[in-house]
């Protein structure tokens, strides 16, 4: 209901406005665009509070904020300077205790933002001619001239200083803060009521951040002041990875309809336009032209855009923000304007025109006064928002500032006079304008407020946020705040819930050139992009990302795995080749059958040793090695189950010492074939070396030369618990480290040494008759055992983890197998099923008288 009925008081105002412009009175181009109110002591006030226009084509004639004709163009805005000036000086003049028996006034001038016409009246109010005749240095009215407010453009302002600066003439400015007219070199009689703005940039990155907001545009006026902000917002935004999509710079000569300077403006859903108004007028009435609604509009002034038509109910600047500083608002001035009217104020020329537009009042056709036929309860205070605004701006705060700044000023010159000559009776206060300067430069304003409040001003800002759907609605909220001085996790303070975004967004826009990455991945740069422009990369393995938008993954800890989508690292269980698990049970096993199958060969040969097969092979060294492949498959055991170090040290030397004895043993056999049938020794020779059983003696030879290289590896660097966390995923697993390569390499090498020695022996007596032929399954089994650990190496060092040691134990296990099966399994054969072969008739008739002996002394 309430936004139906602002609709029809909005669209009652613009058709009131509409017909009397139409109908505009000649009063209008009468009444002066200058007025004086009296006082003892006088304030010079150039306001911008109208332009003429030179443009050939008519303005748009339905205009809220300026009203326009075919030549003058109106900012009823502005005219709250005015009142603002005339609030501060009632103030003070009613102020027994400030400028006591002075009176202040004030001479307004109208800004139409020309260099030529603000000399102009500049000169002419120093003169105090009223008129356009100028003799400089004179004062012909004899007035008391205090002090000059200027603004709102600093060109403006420079402008006018040229020229005061001459008179060392006291010029306040009520724009916004410059750095040229801080050049005390230039302007040395110039104070800017402004505070600095140094926290702005910080302030608008920090709203940045707040809505992770990454792609942003930029417009700023082409000028010092443009070009200061632009290196405080890059390096602000370089600190927060936030880049800047575009740039745009407004000059002088800037045309609005110049097409490139619209183009890419559709590339970021947020941009900030920084500027005073009067640099911005033309981009903010073009942007309000074209209806750009898919734009949040950060602003560090509250604009005053022109409406272009009345057939759009949507506003280009609706949602957008605006940062304001923190000033305390001043409610006396609120109610001060409830009691402006034209006959209060009857040298004020512009209120006439007010009411003339607004409260159907009418000009005499005589005098240009107003009549009394006005719309009842007539007050400033009943327009709406977007007309005339009754709370103070910022402009308006600083010209209140600086009229009291002068006040102070001339106060303490009226007190040091009165020191000085207590006694003299006199009317009045005598100065120079440039007296003021000494006091103006360090000077306390009302309530205490100094310098340092305009410190603490220029770091705190309020954030408003702009309500103007429909259009002509114009409120500003206040959404938050943003304090300097605060931690800076709460300098900024933002209630999201009462934020109006553009129409086209339903939720909190969203403003960057690259989609975030999220968890489990990171960011790549782009070649010649910006920043904030990259691609998305899946984390290395076992590396993390828990966060968006992060430059580097995280690498988990050795003891920790990612998990799939690598977002967390998880805690790895351990792992070894275990008893419970298939693999380990099935190898403990086969270790345990294969032993309990020795062990059973072992008792048929120790049942049948009487046998001539059995007293054939040397019974004494079948026995031994049948025990010693008994412990070889029984070694294995010590790789299955978890690792400790005595298990470590274990598995390398009973491995060693087992399978020493083992092969040993093996070419003990093989070299006693071979002295009973091919060594061409004599008789005795041979037969001392068959009845003393010297080849035996090779058993325990072979066996200390590895116990020695054994004890030197356990001495030098002995195996010890490793930990592999990188095999399998998401386990450590638990394994014996060799220590030295070498010695294990030097192990392996001297048990294939051996297996060689024993096969060249076997392969000498290849040729033996078959009864004795175990020459043969001797070279056979070393064959098979050279070729297991042969290919064991290169498998071994390819292999990791478990895996790695399930090979080792089972090329021990077949390398066992294979001289059990080589060896013992054709005796076996012939002791169990062909008895008939095992016989002392049988060999006889197959053995020559030289293996008969040998088969005696067996």
């Amino acid at each position: 209901m309430f936004t139906w009925i602002f609709i029809f008081w909005f669209m009652q105002i613009n058709n009131c406005v509409s017909a009397l412009v139409n109908n505009i009175s000649r009063c209008y181009y009468r009444i002066s665009e200058e007025f004086h109110h009296e006082g003892d002591v006088v304030i010079g006030a150039f306001f911008p509070l109208h332009t003429f226009h030179t443009r050939k084509e008519k303005p748009h004639s339905t205009i809220p904020y300026y009203y326009l004709d075919s030549k003058i163009q109106y900012n009823f805005k502005n005219y709250q300077y005015i009142l603002a000036l005339q609030f501060a000086i009632e103030e003070i003049n009613g102020n027994p205790n400030l400028l006591p028996n002075i009176s202040l006034g004030f001479d307004f001038y109208n800004v139409r933002f020309t260099g030529k016409y603000n000399l102009d009246i500049t000169f002419s109010w120093l003169t105090a001619l009223g008129q356009r005749n100028y003799l400089p240095n004179y004062n012909c009215k004899r007035r008391n001239f205090s002090a000059a407010l200027t603004g709102t453009s600093w060109i403006t302002s420079a402008q006018i200083g040229t020229l005061l600066q001459l008179f060392k003439f006291p010029q306040i400015t009520f724009g916004p803060y410059d750095l040229l007219l801080s050049d005390h070199g230039h302007y040395p009689s110039l104070y800017q009521m402004a505070p600095k703005d140094t926290s702005l940039s910080l302030a608008i990155v920090s709203l940045m951040v707040h809505f992770r907001w990454s792609w942003i545009g930029l417009i700023l006026p082409d000028d010092h002041k443009g070009n200061k902000i632009l290196s405080d917002f890059r390096e602000e935004m370089e600190r927060k990875d936030i880049c800047l999509a575009f740039v745009k710079m407004i000059s002088d000569t800037w045309n609005t309809y110049v097409a490139k300077f619209w183009e890419n403006m559709d590339e970021t859903n947020v941009t900030i336009i920084f500027g005073d108004i009067d640099s911005l007028e033309g981009v903010m009435r073009n942007i309000e032209q074209r209806l750009l609604t898919w734009n949040v509009w950060i602003m560090n002034v509250e604009h005053h855009v022109i409406d272009t038509t009345d057939y759009f109910m949507l506003d280009s600047f609706h949602g957008s923000i605006i940062f304001k500083h923190n000033y305390r608002e001043n409610f006396e001035f609120t109610k001060f304007i409830k009691t402006v009217n034209p006959s209060k104020y009857p040298e004020d020329v512009y209120l006439p025109k007010l009411w003339y537009l607004f409260f159907k009042c009418s000009f005499s056709d005589i005098n240009c006064d107003v009549l009394d036929n006005c719309q009842t309860n007539a007050s400033l205070d009943i327009l709406p928002s977007h007309i005339f605004d009754t709370a103070m701006n910022e402009e308006s705060i600083n010209i209140y500032t600086g009229v009291y700044a002068v006040a102070h000023s001339l106060h303490e010159i009226s007190l040091q006079q009165l020191q000085m000559q207590p006694y003299e009776n006199r009317k009045g206060i005598v100065f120079f304008p440039w007296q003021l300067n000494i006091f103006l430069k360090d000077i306390e304003m009302k309530d205490k407020r100094s310098l340092d409040w305009r410190q603490t001003i220029d770091t705190e800002y309020d954030i408003l946020n702009i309500w103007n759907l429909p259009k002509g609605l114009g409120l500003k909220v206040k959404i938050g705040s943003f304090s300097a001085n605060g931690p800076q996790s709460q300098q900024l303070s933002i209630s999201e819930q009462m934020i109006q975004w553009p129409e086209i967004f339903s939720e909190i826009p969203h403003s960057v050139c690259s989609e975030s990455c999220g968890p489990g991945s990171r960011k790549l740069s782009l070649e010649g992009k910006a920043i904030c422009c990259y691609k998305c990369t899946p984390c290395a393995d076992n590396e993390i990302s828990n966060e968006t938008d992060i430059d580097q993954c995280v690498k988990c800890p050795e003891s920790h795995y990612a998990n799939t989508v690598k977002s967390n690292c998880f805690q790895k269980s351990v792992s070894f080749l275990a008893y419970e698990e298939p693999l380990g049970m099935a190898l403990a096993c086969i270790a345990l059958c294969l032993s309990a199958l020795t062990a059973f060969v072992i008792g048929i040969f120790v049942k049948h040793r009487d046998t001539p097969i059995v007293k054939a092979n040397n019974r004494a060294l079948s026995y031994i090695l049948l025990i010693n492949l008994t412990f070889c498959f029984l070694c294995s055991l010590n790789f299955i189950g978890k690792p400790n170090t005595a298990a470590c040290i274990l598995q390398q030397t009973t491995f060693a010492v087992a399978f020493t004895m083992a092969l040993a043993t093996v070419l003990a056999k093989a070299i006693t074939v071979v002295l009973a049938f091919k060594v061409s020794f004599p008789g005795r020779m041979v037969r001392w070396l068959m009845i003393s059983r010297g080849p035996n003696y090779i058993i325990p030879i072979c066996t200390l030369i590895q116990i020695l290289i054994c004890g030197i590896w356990m001495a030098t660097s002995p195996p010890f618990i490793d930990q592999d966390a990188h095999t399998e995923h998401g386990h450590i697993i638990i394994l014996c480290n060799k220590g030295s390569v070498v010695a294990f390499h030097s192990v392996l090498g001297y048990l294939c040494f051996l297996a060689l020695g024993s096969y060249a022996m076997a392969f000498l007596s290849r040729n033996l008759p078959d009864t004795f032929n175990e020459s043969k399954f001797l070279s056979f089994s070393m064959l098979v055992f050279f070729c297991v650990w042969v290919t064991f190496l290169p498998v071994y060092h390819s292999t990791k983890g478990k895996i790695m040691v399930a090979m080792e134990v089972f090329s021990i296990l077949v390398s066992s197998t294979a001289l059990l099966a080589f060896i013992f399994g054709p005796k076996c054969y012939i002791i169990l099923l062909r008895p008939d072969k095992n016989s002392f008739n049988h060999i006889r008739k197959k053995t020559p008288s030289r293996s008969k002996n040998f088969l005696k002394h067996s």
